[in-house]
């Protein structure tokens, strides 16, 4: 088992059985297919920004002559002849990458104009091939222009009996025009679609400085411009960043407005859906959040779709804010979704490169100046040899009886021609094939204007091959027609992408939102049970409880409200009120919700108010004022605010009101002190401070009060009293003294009720 060679059964060597190493074998085998799938499949080539199966399927189109202006055929004779001759590949598959090429919904720009059912944005498929027709588009024509002009390569198709293009000629800047995606083995690429007026302005650019910043080429390429449309609501910064390295993302979203229904009353319209979100599939997904209650704000959803998208959304009432409606709908829908770029393309056709929008730009650019030279240097080979044509018809009329002679009575006169005029093989092929009628006077000066034309067109080309300052003169007013061409004051050049900021909305606006609102009575029992009932409840006596539980908290709140725990050891706990238990049976253990020890009971429960502050107390009688927005906890496990040790432990939490001015303590001594409020400390976390001294037991209750207005309390037949400020006199002490007894008729319970 460990040699590195497997002999098989039998194997001596002289039996035609080789040994091989099979991890070797494995490894040799695996690269093979990863290069063929990176290079013959998933990813594009960067000049003409077609994978092997689109180009093919370009290349048969233009075999079977499917030109803009010329009839349509059918999808089966095209999808037949692309895998007969070019793409031995399953015929779903070249069948499906040539509907996507038709579909206005999936490319910015079409390649192929179909005819029939191409499929639509509700994610339905086309029609099988044998019903459908095609063309191509003016694009497509763009991408082979020149193709017959030796402007690129061709190779041997898969059976050797055809040859097919390497690469399109790609006069159009396909790539980032119409964008890609693929997954190859160890790699993938998702590039999104771009305007092409926009590209090619930020080509021509390039040109004239090669050296552009990526800063200026956003400036007149600021980002994905998608089929569906939609808006980009990402950050400048964050997009020069994508382009510059290649890699990125971009936030998009629907298109909605807002339509009056009069009455104040109003539908949010949504007009375009982020790319590559099949709108069926969005509503469907929208209609369950609904049914679920988990969109509150919103009442119902309509599809009024038909040429053009019309998504209808009612909210629950005019009092609904629209922008955070939408801001929840783009938080749990497809109405916002993130397309992720990977601009992983092939260099050259052979290399795997993530390249950033510079480095695209320049390759095609390159590819194009590449091409333009090679067809140039093909017409310049085809104008010299009709040089050298015109110029054997020239010697012939100069000397047309003498020609004629030689002609009639020579034995071989295609050699007698050749010594006595000293022509070439090709300049005696054409004399010969001369028609009678040829040999008219204004024949010859035809000839002779053509020659003159064509001498001047060899010069230009001669001129134009020796300067590339003149071949990118000649490509930047390529560009510049292109771009006219597909101008944005075009139906299809017109950019459909916007670009905004997304809407600054409160996130705990829109958390609330998200949660139905509705009345709800808080339980908490003695042992620590915790429900939420229906309703605002004030009758408590029908409430059920385990046997040996009772009664210790309840509390009005909504549905969306926090719901806050002081325990014994000091710390808060956070619930959210949509998220507690109903109300039938006898609810659950807070300690299953949360992280709370064995040894530690709930002082107190109640909702939670931002604005509030609160004053915590210990039972050995230390206190501070906090803010109650600092002690929501953002985890199971609480947020520790008073530090407190055993056998001390939190003992009240009490909401202070703004007017309150004073303190009143009470211990279990019976003795009363009131001081300053103001001589308490407010922290965010701590011991505090001692509020009053004991020589043995510890506080009994505290209460604050504005010092104007008395003191109040209950004794136990619910009667209240009040001391006013100059009975208070004796009371009256600074923080941490011991205090007097507590005036005549206060309750034996020593609460202040």
């Amino acid at each position: 088992m460990g040699q590195d060679l497997i002999t098989p059964p039998g194997g001596n060597g002289d039996d035609g059985i080789e040994s091989v190493n099979l991890k070797k074998a494995l490894e040799e085998r695996y690269l093979a297919y990863a290069l063929s799938t990176i290079m013959g499949r998933a990813l594009p080539d960067v000049r003409d920004g077609l994978k092997p199966v689109h180009r093919r399927i370009l290349h048969a189109m233009r075999v079977l002559k499917l030109d803009p202006n010329t009839g349509f055929k059918k999808c089966a004779r095209i999808v037949g002849d692309v895998i007969g001759k070019f793409h031995p590949h399953g015929d779903q598959a070249v069948y499906d990458a040539m509907v996507r090429l038709a579909q206005d919904f999936a490319q910015r720009y079409p390649l192929i104009d179909g005819q029939g059912n191409f499929g639509n944005i509700d994610g339905d498929n086309a029609a099988a091939y044998r019903y459908t027709e095609a063309r191509m588009t003016d694009v497509a024509t763009l991408l082979l222009e020149g193709i017959d002009e030796d402007a690129v390569d061709f190779r041997l198709t898969y059976n050797e009996e055809d040859k097919e293009p390497v690469v399109l000629p790609g006069a159009f800047p396909n790539l980032l025009a119409n964008g890609s995606s693929g997954i190859a083995v160890g790699m993938a690429t998702n590039i999104p679609p771009h305007n092409a007026a926009e590209l090619c302005e930020a080509a021509r650019h390039l040109i004239r400085a090669p050296n552009a910043r990526i800063e200026t080429l956003i400036e007149m390429v600021p980002g994905p411009d998608f089929p569906t449309g939609g808006t980009i609501v990402d950050d400048r910064e964050a997009i020069i960043e994508a382009y510059k390295i290649g890699r990125g993302s971009f936030r998009v979203r629907a298109k909605w407005e807002k339509e009056d229904t009069g009455r104040g009353g109003y539908r949010i319209i949504v007009t375009e859906i982020p790319y590559l979100v099949q709108k069926s599939k969005l509503i469907e997904k929208i209609a369950e959040l609904l049914i679920n209650r988990k969109l509150p704000l919103l009442d119902d959803i309509r599809d009024e779709s038909a040429e053009d998208i019309r998504i209808v959304l009612e909210p629950k009432s005019r009092a609904v804010d629209p922008d955070v409606l939408m801001e929840s709908l783009f938080k749990v829908t497809d109405l916002e979704s993130r397309f992720s770029m990977n601009m992983n393309v092939l260099s050259d056709g052979k290399v795997p490169k993530v390249m950033g929008l510079k480095e695209v730009l320049q390759e095609w650019l390159d590819h194009r100046r590449a091409v333009l030279v090679r067809r140039s240097k093909y017409r310049l080979a085809q104008i010299e040899r009709r040089l050298e044509v015109l110029g054997g018809l020239l010697i012939a009329y100069l000397n047309i009886d003498e020609v004629i002679r030689i002609i009639r009575f020579e034995d071989e006169p295609k050699q007698k021609l050749i010594d006595r005029f000293e022509l070439t093989e090709i300049q005696v092929e054409a004399i010969l094939n001369m028609r009678l009628r040829a040999l008219a006077k204004l024949q010859e000066i035809e000839i002779r204007k053509e020659n003159e034309a064509l001498m001047a067109e060899k010069s230009q080309i001669e001129a134009l091959l020796g300067s590339e300052e003149q071949q990118w003169k000649i490509l930047s007013a390529d560009l510049a027609e292109i771009g006219k061409k597909f101008g944005k004051d075009t139906e299809l050049g017109a950019r459909r992408t916007q670009f905004a900021e997304a809407v600054e909305i409160d996130l705990e606006a829109v958390q609330q939102a998200m949660i139905e609102k509705e009345p709800i009575t808080v339980v908490i029992s003695e042992k620590g049970w915790i429900r939420a009932m229906k309703g605002h409840l004030t009758d408590m006596s029908k409430v059920a409880f385990k046997e040996g539980d009772t009664l210790k908290a309840n509390f009005h709140a909504e549905s969306h409200d926090k719901i806050l725990l002081f325990t014994t050891n000091g710390k808060f706990f956070t619930l959210a009120g949509d998220k507690l238990p109903g109300g039938r049976g006898h609810g659950e253990p807070v300690r299953v919700m949360v992280d709370m020890e064995n040894d530690v009971d709930i002082v107190t429960a109640f909702r939670h108010d931002p604005n509030r502050k609160l004053l915590l107390v210990s039972h050995q009688g230390n206190g501070f004022i906090t803010a109650e927005k600092d002690v929501i906890a953002n985890t199971r496990k609480g947020k520790q605010v008073m530090n407190v040790k055993l056998p001390d432990e939190a003992m009240i939490c009490r909401p202070v009101v703004e007017a309150e001015d004073h303190l009143a303590v009470i211990g279990e001594n019976r003795k009363l002190l009131v001081f300053p409020l103001d001589q308490l400390p407010e922290m965010g976390r701590g011991k505090g401070v001692r509020l009053q001294r004991y020589k043995d037991g510890g506080v009994r209750d505290v209460k604050t009060f504005a010092i104007a207005d008395g003191l109040t309390w209950q004794d136990s037949a619910e009667r209240t009293f009040t001391k006013p400020k100059e009975e208070l006199t004796e009371w009256l002490g600074e923080r941490a003294q011991a205090g007097r007894m507590v005036p005549k008729g206060f309750p034996k319970s020593g609460g202040f009720g």
